[in-house]
C-alpha cells in the first residue's frame, strides 16, 4: 500500500510542478496547438495554447513508478509495461512534432500512425508471450474466468487489437480541456483497486507482477491528476498525442497483464462510447449520406447542441466514474462468487 502511495504522490507532484516548466519552455519555441478548421467555433480560441504536454505526464509516471521501487526490484512485467507506454507515448510525440513544426493540425499520415502504433504494439505482446510468460486465457475479472485458451498467436492478435484500439479510443476523447486526463484518472484507480486485490489473494487470480502493475496504475493516476491542474479549462496546456496514445496504451497493458481483458469495455466505457460515434456518424454518412450526430466524437455534439464545455467535461468525468465504479463492482462480486472475503 504504502509503494502505491509513493508512485501517486510523486507522480502528482512532478506533474503539477513539472508541467509549469513545460509549458514556459514550449511558450518560448513557439510550439502550440492548431485547431481543426471544421471543429466548434469556440475553439479557435484555444489556437497557439501549447501542446505536447503529454511528456509531463509520461515523465511523471516513470518518476513515480520509479522512486516507488527504492526499496522494491523491479519486474520484467512492469518494466515491460511501462516502456511500452512510453513507445506509445513516442508515436504520438513524433505525430505532435510534425503538426507544430508544419504549422497544420494533421502530424503523421494515417498509415504511418498506424505503423508506429502496430510496432509497439507487436512487440510487447511477443515480449508478453515469449518471455513474460503471461496466461493466453480469454479473460474477464481473472485469468480462467472464461476457461477459452487463445494460444500465444490468438493471444498476441488479442493484445494488438486491445492496444491500437485502446491508443485510438483515448486520442478520441481527447477533444475538451481536462477531458481525457480526468477521465483517466478514473480508469486508473479501477486498474489500481484491481491490482491490490489481486496480491492479496494470489491464489485466486495468480498474478505475479500483480503488486507492480498496481504502482504502474497508480504512477498514472497521479501523473494524470497533476497534469489535470493546469489542463482544467481553461486549458494551459494540452496533452496532445503524446498523452493520449501514452495512456491509451497504459489502459490497454494493465487490463491484459492483470487478465481482466474482457473487462476493459467497461473500465474504458467512456472511450468505447467516443470510439461508437464516430463509427456510427462515418458509417451512416457513408451508407445514408446522413450524419447520426451534429459532430463526432460525440463530446462536440454536446457542445453545438448548446452545452459549455465545463458542463460536457464534468458529466463526462461522471460517466467515467460510474464505468469504474461498474467494473469494479463486476470485478468483486466474481471475487465473491470464488470465496473471497474482504
Amino acid at each position: 500500500m504504502i509503494s502505491l502511495l509513493i508512485a501517486a504522490g510523486v507522480a502528482m507532484l512532478v506533474a503539477i510542478l513539472g508541467t509549469p516548466l513545460l509549458i514556459s519552455e514550449l511558450r518560448v519555441r513557439g510550439i502550440g496547438q492548431q485547431i481543426r478548421e471544421d471543429g466548434p467555433s469556440g475553439h479557435f480560441s484555444k489556437a497557439g495554447t501549447p501542446t505536447m504536454g503529454g511528456l509531463a505526464i509520461m515523465a511523471a509516471a516513470v518518476v513515480g513508478y520509479s522512486v516507488a521501487h527504492v526499496e522494491n526490484a523491479f519486474t520484467t512485467r512492469g518494466l515491460a509495461g511501462m516502456l511500452t507506454i512510453c513507445g506509445a507515448a513516442l508515436v504520438g510525440f513524433l505525430d505532435d512534432w510534425l503538426k507544430v513544426t508544419r504549422q497544420r493540425s494533421l502530424g503523421l499520415n494515417k498509415r504511418a500512425k498506424i505503423a508506429g502504433q502496430l510496432i509497439v504494439a507487436v512487440a510487447f505482446a511477443v515480449v508478453a508471450v515469449t518471455w513474460l510468460k503471461v496466461d493466453t486465457h480469454l479473460s474477464f475479472t481473472r485469468y480462467d474466468s472464461t476457461g477459452l485458451q487463445l494460444g500465444h498467436v490468438g493471444w498476441v492478435v488479442l493484445a494488438v487489437l486491445f492496444i491500437v484500439g485502446s491508443t485510438n479510443a483515448v486520442n478520441l476523447t481527447d477533444g475538451l480541456d481536462g477531458l481525457a486526463s480526468g477521465s483517466s484518472a478514473f480508469t486508473f484507480v479501477a486498474f489500481t483497486v484491481i491490482g491490490f486485490y489481486q496480491l492479496k489473494h494470489f491464489q485466486l487470480y495468480r498474478n505475479p507482477a500483480s503488486l507492480d502493475e498496481a504502482v504502474m496504475s497508480a504512477a498514472m493516476i497521479g501523473a494524470c491528476a497533476g497534469f489535470l491542474w493546469w489542463n482544467a479549462a481553461p486549458a494551459r496546456i494540452f496533452m496532445g498525442d503524446t498523452g493520449s496514445l501514452g495512456i491509451g496504451a497504459a489502459v490497454a497493458v494493465l487490463a491484459l497483464l492483470e487478465n481482466v481483458d474482457l473487462l476493459l469495455p467497461v473500465i474504458g466505457g467512456l472511450y468505447v462510447l467516443e470510439t461508437v460515434s464516430v463509427i456510427m456518424q462515418v458509417a451512416s454518412f457513408r451508407l445514408f449520406g446522413r450524419r447520426v450526430f451534429r459532430m463526432a466524437p460525440v463530446h462536440h455534439h454536446f457542445e453545438l447542441m448548446g452545452w459549455p464545455e465545463t458542463t460536457v467535461i464534468v458529466r463526462f468525468w461522471i460517466l467515467a466514474g460510474l464505468f469504474t465504479a461498474l467494473s469494479l463492482g463486476a470485478f468483486y462480486a466474481d471475487f465473491l462468487a470464488h470465496g473471497g472475503t474482504a
